[in-house]
């Protein structure tokens, strides 16, 4: 689980160690990059963060203009996907991979591991309205508070 409360504290250390002199965040997720956005706000310094995962909150961020993108998996997608492989799996089958794989290094070596890879979509301001679609967050959460920028990213 990311931890705001010590994401801020975390970040509040780098900025200060740093002298103010962050000229960008990339977070892990936007959780992270909410943290680094609140402390950002409080030294009045503006300067492009990233995040991943969609959240309310980092869409909100990014239709205030404070989040400049954030990363969206469609789970509905990654579950179908892993469905049809589990399933082609329990009938001894080989799943469908369209001959993708994956190097992995591990105990037994450098493999190729036959894998199923999606498309994340990277959502910025332009294209917010792509995650609401799809129902993964509701309107009336993304859009709570943030009603002017909702309706000009065409989120009703």
């Amino acid at each position: 689980m990311w931890d705001k409360d010590k994401a801020v504290t975390i970040f509040q250390g780098m900025f200060t160690a740093a002298g103010g002199n962050i000229d960008g965040v990339l977070a892990a997720n936007d959780t992270l990059g909410n943290a680094a956005i609140t402390i950002l706000k409080q030294n009045g310094k503006t300067v492009p963060v990233t995040g991943q995962d969609a959240s309310v909150q980092g869409l909100q961020n990014i239709l205030a203009g404070d989040q400049c993108m954030t990363v969206f998996k469609d789970v509905k997608k990654e579950a179908d996907a892993a469905s049809k492989l589990a399933i082609a799996l329990i009938k001894g089958q080989s799943p469908e991979t369209a001959g993708v794989t994956t190097k992995v290094h591990d105990p037994t070596g450098n493999r190729d591991v036959p894998s199923v890879l999606l498309t994340p979509v990277t959502v910025t301001k332009a294209n917010v309205k792509t995650v609401t679609d799809t129902g993964e967050v509701a309107v009336a959460d993304v859009c709570k508070g943030y009603e002017t920028q909702c309706k000009a990213a065409g989120i009703q």
